[in-house]
């Protein structure tokens, strides 16, 4: 990656004259730089009447072909998209003397006219001059504008579970009223012009029934036939399965609709029962009103899905994966291996088949094909195959592609990664070219049929072109017209590289095997390739040009994503016959914009230059003019998909060949190369929300206007940079903020990959014998295919920088305590929670969600992860003290990890740790192993106190637990700008008591029964204990205090919104009670030597304040002890992905006996719970007041720091404080001592 520095190429403007006839005089002034940026061209015709048209393009330097620029002047149009006509304007003379003579009239003089126009002419200078040096800054060199992300944003449609793509469908909600919805497992509707296609797919009493519905009028036919397992052809039912009014066909059936008219509307519908058949599902097509109706030129097709599917042990009842349709792909895995053709048709079949399965179904299919394209499955098994039927069978699986992509908008991101795996394909002679064109490269150069009077006499002119007949070019064309792969394209490539090179055989066998080939899998084909090529010295220049030829034709069927086949498909080229052959030519895309074209014939001139930058913004560029047509349904959608993901795939290509030269870049470039990066990985995107605000909170375009002069970035970028300085640390944490919140969307996204494809990819591996290796990597592997890759590895450059502006340096501290232990890493911190080890470790932990227990013998526990130091794992550990640290250096983590059972002492310098080797000797007399049990803790049990219902005036020690004591206690205590929330509870005591009574002795058995099951260490059956619980029954008693207590306190009672408003509120306590039983705190009880059976659960009961922040203090800095300092953390600020939501509600929050004893951090064990759930939604900063109104953050951090400075004094001693601000309104929800 080079960076062209700005140099002053200004040059004296040159003038050019032409005659052009009758007086007419053609004037071409041309100013700006001598190097041909910014340089500025005016034409001027003089003494002409009438309107004239400039027919213009531009040209590179030693190029002939127009290209067209970025920037157009007003009223440009494009001409056949090869060239740009511009009208010439207008200078009216008379307009302009009379705004003289108006301005002279008005009294101005001459003078004041003049310094007008010299300060208007200095302006605009000065405005020429910034902008010249924008443009001409290090990092931009083209166009700069301001983008609106947002309009890129997609959330998933949140309909039907399975089928993701499946649009609502008054049709069908219609055809279920009237007919019947129950037992439906499918549910798929087809939209063809204006009219609708629904299909219910049922199991009635073990038979399968499909209903099809149409809004058509009119006669309207069903032409159908069923599909068995090993063939994709059309079968016809038997006689016994046939509707009424149907017609037997060889292969098919034809059934006419009947009509139904409700009260709601009308349709007309075929029943059909396929009974207990063992088809995997039909196909069908329309007639109606003379004419054929067909699935974007092809069948509908409905499968049919096993109704008792077995599953293996692990892979089990399915979950994860589409077992059924996996199964189908193993059993047709030997017809597919014999041609692609055969693969691609099955392909067709299936996705068909599996679209009500949504994103699952397609995963399936995507896993099959990875597995083909990445050789783990065999291309080609004793069948020979036409080209051109290889081709026909990719287009036609392609344009199904197409439909899903447009009809099922969730499912796009699958569907793109299902394209990167395949060719692209076509109709016609697109594939047929491989099998003829081979034969210019070998031997023909052209035949003349002579035909005489008498009869046919053929004299065949043999020239040898290229003399290349026989050897490995005869086994080359043997293997192409038989069975043609995407091999081909490397084998043509390796071909022109060896010819390049002046025949070094070498270059041959380099290009070969860095793509994967090798000679053993040449001579693998069934028609084998096993010689070398060998030829003339004199043929190079006509091998050269034939070989660029046919590489262009192998890779527009076998290479979807080549970047200059996807260019030239989209901008139209073509090529001249070889006499007795056609020559090529393809049409250009309609509705590509000039700023697309002028962006792709730059990226065709430049894609091997050094300097990446221009080359990456064109590259962007072109993706971002491309994404509005891509939300069309343009008729060559598939061509401009393929489009985008080649440029998707060049921009990663291009940044990791730039990668090396970032060791040594400034700040400004490494940000714009990462907000570049993520620009690109939101295009690729469909669930993009949370990448969509990191960079809208990403840029500033005044900042990077000063040091960067950067284009194409989002407008809340600014927000971040707008105060900008060198080195400064407020700027700096600000921006590694939203550097974390990008790290953890990527790191979700990839967890998200993990789960959703691995089981499947998994499941099918095993089936088909799929290497390992290939198996256990394949999500990993499709990950850093994609455009998440770059991004992170840029953010691991960025990170460092940031950390040092910020003076963070590469350690957190969350618990400084010195230890030494054998070092033990694990991958996910709470595999291991519930482990006991017997000598004391230290643990490396790549996940740490903040949930977890600090399992016994554990004395420190590092993790590259960013738990909150608020968390329950951080609390438990500074309690215990344990240390407790996250690294930010990787490379400090992988000397670590090698370090695997050995013994390690950790000792604290700063804000840093020093881990030093040490023997084993030294841990048994060292001083720094330490106990992670509380000593002395008890749990005294509390009794019912006779109320099911305690009113805040009423809170005591034997009713309540400590939360809502100390939250009734600042009443009165506190200034009234600290708000209070209203409280009631249901006290101690309650749950046992309601537990004895005769409604609900049976759960009480069973809950008694499992926890014996408990303590004797089966602690699966906690889970079943708290379902029991969830079943009990609310006494009268209870209902009728609470709701007194309730409204005696002016809280809404819920029962007054509805009996079903009180069940939710009901569900919501009974959850609480249960959280006693959850697997951590019973784990925490029992590690801290407490009675599990004398923990009791007062539920407090307020209500919800819907917040605009919530906050957290704690009164003495938790990091360093420091009384001084107040540490403050307001939720979500910035860094924070996920935002929970809800309506007015109440809340019911836990209030044990166990959750504040000195010595034990109890608290966050049990659960709160809201009556009503809370919606999720991810959170945009950019715009935020907290973010953008510094005098608004100040004010509020002030506010929440006065607050704990306030119940501190209250209480004498730190405080763990919880509150929300409200319309600037604080309200206190919760305080305890801070531990």
């Amino acid at each position: 990656m080079a960076c062209s520095r700005s140099t002053n190429h200004s040059q004296v403007p040159l003038v050019h004259r032409f005659e052009l006839g009758e007086g007419m005089q053609l004037q071409v002034n041309v100013s700006g730089s001598s190097n041909g940026r910014d340089a500025k061209v005016e034409l001027q015709l003089r003494n002409c009447s009438r309107t004239w048209i400039l027919h213009w393009g531009g040209t590179y330097r030693g190029q002939m072909n127009w290209v067209i620029p970025d920037d157009l002047p007003s009223g440009t149009r494009s001409y056949k998209q090869t060239a740009l006509q511009t009208p010439f304007m207008k200078q009216d003379y008379e307009d302009a003397l009379r705004e003289l003579q108006s301005q002279l009239s008005k009294g101005i003089s001459l003078d004041e006219l003049q310094n007008t126009s010299q300060a208007a002419s200095a302006k605009k200078t000065a405005d020429n001059k910034k902008r010249h040096i924008l443009v001409n800054s290090p990092t931009s060199s083209i166009y700069h504008r301001r983008l609106d992300v947002s309009q890129w944003l997609h959330k998933p449609f949140k309909g039907h579970a399975k089928g993701s793509g499946l649009r609502e469908s008054a049709l069908l909600d219609l055809v279920e009223k009237s007919m019947g919805g129950d037992n439906v497992i499918l549910r798929q509707n087809f939209h063809v012009g204006d009219h609708e296609i629904a299909v219910l797919l049922k199991i009635v009493r073990g038979d399968y029934q499909i209903l099809v519905a149409v809004n058509m009028k009119g006669a309207t036919v069903l032409h159908w036939g069923l599909l068995k397992l090993t063939s994709g052809e059309w079968l016809a039912p038997p006689p016994e399965m046939l509707p009424e009014r149907s017609k037997l066909l060889d292969r098919a059936c034809q059934t006419y609709f009947k009509d139904m008219q409700t009260g709601e509307g009308f349709f007309q519908f075929v029943h059909i029962n396929l009974q207990q058949s063992d088809f995997v599902g039909i196909s069908f097509v329309l007639w109606s009103g003379g004419s054929w109706i067909k699935n974007n030129g092809s069948n509908f097709s409905i499968g049919l899905k096993p109704m008792n599917p077995k599953c293996r042990k692990g892979e089990g009842d399915g979950k994860g994966i589409v077992k059924w349709l996996l199964d189908e792909i193993s059993q047709r895995e030997k017809e597919a291996e014999r041609s692609l053709m055969h693969r691609f048709n099955i392909a067709t079949e299936l996705t068909e088949r599996c679209k009500s399965e949504g994103e699952l179904g397609l995963i399936g299919i995507l896993v099959w094909l990875r597995f083909m394209a990445c050789r783990q499955l065999t291309w080609n098994k004793n069948y020979n195959v036409k080209p051109r039927e290889i081709s026909a069978a990719q287009d036609k699986f392609t344009n199904l592609l197409q439909t899903i992509y447009s009809s099922q908008p969730n499912d796009r991101e699958i569907v793109r990664l299902i394209m990167t795996s395949i060719g692209r394909g076509g109709q016609g002679d697109v594939g047929q070219r491989i099998r003829d064109d081979i034969l210019v490269l070998q031997v023909y150069r052209y035949i003349y049929i002579l035909i005489c009077e008498c009869a046919y006499i053929y004299i065949t002119f043999l020239h040898k072109n290229n003399d290349c007949k026989g050897g490995m070019m005869e086994e080359w064309h043997q293997k192409l017209h038989n069975n043609s792969s995407p091999d081909d394209v490397i084998i043509c490539q390796a071909l022109l590289d060896y010819v390049r090179s002046d025949f070094k055989i070498d270059v041959y066998w380099r290009t070969l095997n860095a793509n994967g080939l090798t000679k053993g899998m040449l001579a693998s084909y069934d028609r084998p390739i096993v010689s070398e090529p060998r030829f003339r010295a004199d043929t190079k220049e006509g091998l050269t040009r034939d070989l660029i030829s046919y590489l262009r034709t192998l890779k527009a069927v076998h290479s979807g994503i080549d970047l200059e086949s996807a260019i030239e498909n989209c901008m139209g080229y073509s090529s001249k016959g070889h006499n007795f052959m056609n020559g090529i030519q393809v049409s250009s895309v309609g509705g590509l914009s000039l700023r697309l074209q002028g962006c792709l014939n730059f990226v065709k001139m430049h894609i091997d230059d050094r300097n990446i930058i221009p080359l990456m913004e064109k590259l962007l560029g072109a993706r971002i003019e491309l994404h509005p047509i891509l939300l069309t349904s343009h008729g060559r959608l598939k061509d401009l998909l393929f489009l985008d993901l080649a440029l998707a795939s060049a921009i990663r290509t291009t940044m990791e060949r730039g990668f090396k030269d970032l060791n040594n870049a400034q700040l400004p470039d490494i940000l714009f190369f990462f907000s570049l990066m993520l620009e690109n990985l939101c295009l690729s995107t469909v669930n993009n929300e949370d990448f969509i605000y990191c960079t809208k909170f990403h840029c500033s375009l005044d900042f990077l206007s000063q040091i960067v002069g950067l284009m194409l970035l989002p407008k809340d970028w600014y927000r971040i940079c707008e105060s900008y300085k060198p080195n400064d640390e407020q700027w700096a944490l600000q921006t590694k903020a939203v550097l974390d919140r990008t790290r953890m969307a990527l790191a979700d996204k990839s967890q998200y990959y993990q789960k959703m494809i691995q089981p499947s990819a998994q499941y099918l591996g095993d089936l088909l014998g799929v290497e390992k290796w290939a198996v256990d990597i394949f999500t990993e592997e499709l990950t850093r295919a994609g455009a998440a890759a770059s991004l992170s590895m840029l953010i691991n450059r960025l990170d460092p920088i940031l950390r040092k502006i910020a003076n963070l340096g590469c350690w957190q501290i969350i618990s400084s305590v010195e230890v030494c232990g054998f070092l033990n890493a694990v991958n996910e911190f709470i595999t291991i929670q519930n482990k006991v080890y017997k000598k004391p470790t230290i643990i490396v932990a790549n996940r740490v969600s903040g949930e977890e227990e600090i399992p016994d013998g554990v004395v420190a526990v590092l993790t590259p992860d960013t738990p909150d130091v608020l968390s329950h794992v951080s609390i438990r550990a500074r309690n215990s003290k344990v240390c407790f640290a996250t690294c930010f250096d990787q490379s400090i983590l992988r000397d670590l990890k090698s370090k695997e059972g050995k013994a390690i002492s950790i000792r604290l310098k700063s804000t840093s740790l020093i881990i030093s080797d040490i023997s084993s000797s030294e841990i048994s007399s060292g001083p720094f192993v330490s106990s992670s049990l509380p000593r002395g803790v008890t749990l005294k049990k509390k009794s019912f106190g006779g109320k099911y219902a305690v009113s805040a005036e009423e809170f005591t020690s034997d009713m309540v637990g400590a939360k809502s004591r100390n939250i009734q206690f600042l009443r009165g205590r506190i200034p009234s700008w600290i708000n209070i929330p209203t409280s009631v509870a249901l006290p101690f005591g309650v749950f046992e008591i309601i537990m004895s009574e005769d409604l609900n002795k049976d759960l009480a058995n069973k809950v008694s029964s499992f926890g014996r099951l408990v303590h004797g260490g089966d602690l699966s059956k906690l889970r079943a204990i708290q379902e029991t619980i969830l079943q009990i029954k609310a006494p009268a008693q209870l209902v009728y205090e609470l709701k007194i207590k309730m409204k005696c306190s002016r809280m809404t009672w819920p029962g007054d919104e509805g009996e079903e408003r009180w069940k939710q509120a009901w569900q919501a306590i009974k959850k609480v009670w249960a959280s006693k039983w959850n697997e951590r705190a019973y784990v925490s009880c029992k590690k801290a030597n407490l009675n599990h059976d004398n923990l009791c659960m007062a539920v407090l009961v307020q209500e919800i304040i819907s917040a605009d922040y919530a906050f957290v203090i704690h009164t003495k800095n938790p990091l360093s002890g420091d009384t001084s300092e107040i540490y403050t953390e307001v939720i979500g600020y910035p860094s924070k992905q996920i935002g929970l939501f809800i309506k007015r509600s109440l809340i019911f929050r836990s209030d044990s006996n166990g959750e504040d004893l000195e010595g034990y951090a109890g608290a966050g064990l049990y659960d709160s719970v809201c009556m009503d759930k809370e919606e999720e939604a991810v959170l945009d900063y950019s715009c935020d007041r907290l973010i953008v109104d510094k005098g608004f953050q100040l004010s509020l951090f002030s506010k929440i720091a006065e607050v704990g400075k306030i119940i501190e004094g209250v209480y004498h001693s730190a405080q763990d404080i919880e509150g929300v601000v409200k319309n600037g309104e604080v309200y206190v929800v919760q305080t305890r001592p801070q531990i």
